[in-house]
């Protein structure tokens, strides 16, 4: 599916490799003006709507979607038309995956849900990040989670002079350490093990690496446990980035990207909120220095770790439930390459003290979410597994906001890419004086008090005893209040 140069250059790849087993009948493509042409000796056949007799005609077993620019909304369409035909799908990367702009067979592999939820992709000029990066020494903290390893593999395809790698877990470290070691670079690579809650383990790395760049992903970013474990959250994700910044400014980093979340928007939990004073924070020392000092803001990306896809996923495997809190609940999502390609252009447009919101598209359902991986899966809702409503936690959001009350959205010069602006009215007169008594009480494990000072430091920050959680401020329903969960009957497609 797909008469393009991708198409093409897999028909050549197929055609090289008789011993692959796989014999092309011929392309589809929605463009009517290539329908009858032949590529490489094979016809293009029709559209997407042909599928099913064309798969009846010539006894196809597979369907190949060559169309690393297509949308989710047309991959979705695209799979649900082979699932009637009873073909199998494959599909090559999207644009976003394919940094180098190569394709091949040996990166066909089963439609997965990132596909179903890619957005079109912008034509995008790489030019300014490679000139922000190459040659550069850039350091990536959190650079073995999903986000930090995901940097280090874009950024290293702008040649830097030397990428370093820290993080406070070794095996992460050593994972993409071996991975990156194997791509061809000539840039140096550095692992270093490394917590960023110890200011001077902090300060002396940064005196001895003196990088050019720093991409901040470290933090804390599971929202119930930090819940219950407050005094982390501050000292990781708020007191870790202030040792970062003032290491940064004396080894003179020109440019400091951290990275943020819709969380700190409005929060209502603690990982939000303490994601937010960081956001303060960097926005600060950016005033400060007149550095390009910048954060980043975005929704949920598919397949990181902790994510509800991978808990989908393990649920499915067990058997089901999957469970969902509510059926009206949404999220914002996109992919990891897709984030990180708009968190590298942010960098490359920051001049200090911006707070850059990338457009994160349309919301999506998070039971919407479930049945397509109950459908990926092979299975049936209803018949095969079930969805089970259990009820919202304290504190949850029916749906995520990008930008804080009394923010303005200002554009960019990149058509996703946004900025929060008017936040010098955002920023607290006494920073720095509310900031140290909030670190005295998360080292001292006063997890009340902490949470005292996170009020007191944000205005917008609404904890669960203080704003009404359910749908139009009713109480959340929760299977956990001794109510059973509500199952979704497939074929009454009733609750």
């Amino acid at each position: 599916m797909g008469a393009g140069d991708a198409g093409a250059i897999m028909l050549r790849e197929l055609q090289a490799n008789p011993r692959l087993g796989l014999e092309v009948a011929g392309f589809l493509d929605d463009d009517r003006a290539k329908h009858g042409m032949r590529i490489h000796g094979v016809p293009v056949l029709g559209d997407r709507h042909d599928i099913p007799h064309i798969a009846a005609r010539y006894q196809l077993r597979q369907l190949i979607i060559a169309i690393p620019t297509a949308s989710g909304k047309a991959v979705r369409q695209i799979k649900a038309i082979c699932q009637l035909a009873e073909l199998e799908t494959k599909i090559i990367p999207g644009i976003f995956e394919l940094l180098d702009g190569t394709v091949s067979v040996s990166q066909l592999r089963d439609v997965e849900i990132e596909d179903l939820l890619r957005r079109a992709p912008v034509e995008t000029d790489i030019t300014p990040v490679r000139e922000l990066i190459q040659g550069r020494r850039v350091l990536v903290t959190g650079a073995g989670g999903s986000i930090g390893g995901e940097l280090c593999r874009q950024i290293l395809h702008c040649r830097p002079a030397e990428l370093q790698l820290l993080g406070h877990g070794e095996n992460s470290i050593f994972t993409i350490y071996q991975e990156l070691r194997r791509l061809e670079s000539n840039s140096i690579l550095l692992p270093v093990i490394a917590d960023v809650r110890s200011g001077r383990r902090v300060q002396a790395i940064m005196a001895a690496a003196r990088p050019d760049l720093i991409f901040h992903a470290a933090a804390h970013k599971h929202v119930p446990l930090m819940e219950s474990n407050p005094c982390e959250a501050v000292t990781n994700n708020v007191l870790g980035t202030q040792h970062l910044l003032q290491a940064a400014r004396a080894a003179d980093v020109k440019h400091f990207v951290m990275i943020s979340t819709d969380k700190a928007v409005n929060p209502t939990r603690v990982m939000g909120a303490s994601k937010r004073v960081a956001e303060l924070r960097v926005h600060a020392a950016a005033q400060e220095s007149g550095r390009a000092y910048v954060t980043v803001r975005f929704g949920n990306v598919l397949g990181s770790r902790g994510s509800v896809v991978n808990t989908f996923k393990r649920q499915i495997a067990a058997g089901g439930p999957v469970t969902v809190t509510d059926p009206q609940m949404t999220r914002y999502f996109m992919t990891i390459p897709e984030a990180v390609q708009l968190v590298l252009q942010a960098a490359a447009l920051g001049t200090g003290g911006e707070v850059f919101v990338l457009d994160m598209g349309e919301p999506v359902k998070i039971v919407d979410l479930a049945k397509d991986l109950i459908s990926l899966s092979g299975l049936r809702l209803g018949r095969d597994i079930d969805v089970a409503f259990v009820g919202m936690r304290p504190g949850e959001k029916l749906f995520e906001e990008l930008f804080v009350t009394g923010e303005e959205c200002q554009r960019t010069a990149h058509e996703k890419i946004f900025i929060a602006s008017n936040w010098d009215n955002q920023q607290p007169a006494d920073l720095d004086d509310q900031l140290a008594a909030l670190y005295d009480a998360a080292q001292g494990s006063d997890d009340r008090s902490v949470r005292d000072k996170l009020l007191e430091l944000l205005p917008e920050y609404e904890p669960p005893s203080a704003r009404p959680i359910g749908p139009a401020g009713a109480p959340a329903r929760s299977h956990r209040n001794g109510q059973a969960p509500v199952i979704y009957d497939h074929a009454s497609a009733e609750l």
